[in-house]
């Protein structure tokens, strides 16, 4: 057992309480707010993040269809456009951060973020061409990129220091279920009205995303002073490692690059349960419903995930959900046939998730200043998204050219460096919240 005691105990002990100051925007009212943590701005936030996740995955669930069977276009069209929009999220984001770092502009980039996503993912269902589609599907996910900042900050600015875990909690719960209920919607309205006019109308709960984010960003005004500083938009590398960004972000980068997508586990599952001896076709009917229970899994977890980091520490929190990952991985390896068994290793994956992706956010937030944070949050984004990114690409080849059991072994070692680096998450003496 180690006998040193963990750096985020220790830091209880000797600092004080973020009550006011210029670290907590929220000024004298800290204190207070810290026991009223589930302000309208948070839950502002929070259903932001449902609604855009509902338009966009009910969108991105027609997709596969629509381009093969309304647009007549390939495999490799579709995986070209895909990969491109992902890698122009992180930039976007890095780029969001910057134009973030300024106060008077968050609300503006984030419901114009958000409106701009509604806009161009609705829009899809017109299009007539592949190239069409492509331009329309990089739109919307660089306006994800350039908003997810903005949204971050801003929601640093309506909690408590003490209440980050729990914000970004139900930031993330909001995100999760809205990918249970985006498919949903998908299945129920294709059946309806066809999918063209389906697609139309993801703009419904994507324009009530820009509206709550409104809703949120009138209340964070509220509670930043006037005379706040412009900030120059520039990445600000120096500063940010001095703060200790750069390493809080080495676990993060660990983690991210084990962090398959989760179409590698529904396809995973999709050809284990066709070897039991279902058709395709009820086979990926049966590997979508256990997505589902992976993204209901999400959905609980962020939630209780931003109990434990306020409570018990960033770190623990982080080591589980990476542990919890290596034993989700491990399932697909092994490859059972047998869908409770599956299920399991999707559930696994949605804990390891949903709480690793709350307490990488609460962990950037804590170790900035509040005039560097907008800028960390880029940098997460971009981290994020290239991590993921090539995790998915390495997983794919080593799936194709070896094994799927040799693809999840690979991204499970990352998991477990991980947890190993996870003693380098700095958190600028995080105090526990009662």
């Amino acid at each position: 057992m180690d006998s040193q005691p963990d750096d985020e105990t220790a830091a209880d002990e000797v600092i004080p309480k973020v009550g006011a100051g210029e670290d907590s925007p929220l000024g004298n009212a800290g204190q207070e707010t810290a026991h009223h943590w589930l302000t309208p701005g948070v839950l502002g936030v929070g259903c932001a993040s449902l609604f855009s996740d509902a338009s966009h995955e009910l969108v991105t669930s027609l997709i596969p269809s629509f381009s093969s069977s309304v647009l007549h276009s390939g495999p490799a069209a579709l995986g070209i456009i895909e990969r491109t929009s992902d890698a122009l999220t992180g930039i976007a984001k890095l780029a969001g951060g910057q134009l973030a770092s300024d106060p008077r502009r968050r609300a503006r980039l984030a419901s114009g973020g958000y409106l701009g996503t509604a806009i161009a993912t609705a829009a899809i269902g017109v299009t007539t061409a592949v190239w069409q589609f492509g331009a329309l599907r990089a739109v919307a996910w660089a306006s994800r990129g350039i908003r997810s900042p903005a949204r971050d900050t801003l929601l640093t600015t309506l909690a408590h220091r003490d209440t980050f875990g729990r914000a970004f909690g139900v930031e993330r719960a909001g995100d999760n279920a809205g990918a249970i209920i985006g498919p949903l919607l998908a299945a129920g309205l294709v059946q309806l009205v066809g999918i063209r006019t389906s697609i139309f109308l993801s703009i419904i709960p994507g324009v009530l995303a820009a509206v709550a984010i409104i809703v949120a960003a009138r209340e964070a005004r509220s509670a930043v002073q006037e005379s706040v500083e412009r900030h120059p938009m520039r990445l600000r590398l120096v500063e940010l490692r001095a703060a200790g960004l750069l390493r809080t972000l080495a676990p993060i980068g660990a983690f991210e690059l084990g962090n398959v997508a989760t179409s590698l586990l529904i396809l995973r599952a999709t050809d284990l349960l066709r070897g039991a001896a279902m058709t395709a076709t009820s086979a990926t009917s049966l590997a979508i419903l256990l997505y589902v229970g992976h993204n209901v899994a999400a959905t609980v977890t962020s939630l209780s995930a931003g109990f434990a980091a306020d409570r018990f520490g960033i770190r623990k929190v982080f080591r589980l959900g990476a542990a919890v990952y290596v034993l989700g991985y491990g399932v697909f390896a092994i490859g059972p046939s047998s869908w409770l068994l599956l299920l399991l290793g999707f559930v696994l994956c949605g804990i390891g998730i949903g709480a690793v992706e709350t307490a990488e956010s609460t962990a950037v937030a804590r170790v900035l200043p509040d005039r560097l944070r907008a800028n960390g949050f880029g940098l997460l984004g971009l981290v994020q998204a290239g991590g993921d990114l090539g995790s998915t690409m390495v997983v794919g080849v080593l799936w194709a050219l070896m094994s799927p059991a040799v693809g999840f072994g690979y991204a499970a070692v990352w998991m477990l460096m991980a947890g190993g680096l996870s003693r380098m998450l700095h958190t600028r003496g995080e105090r526990a919240a009662v």
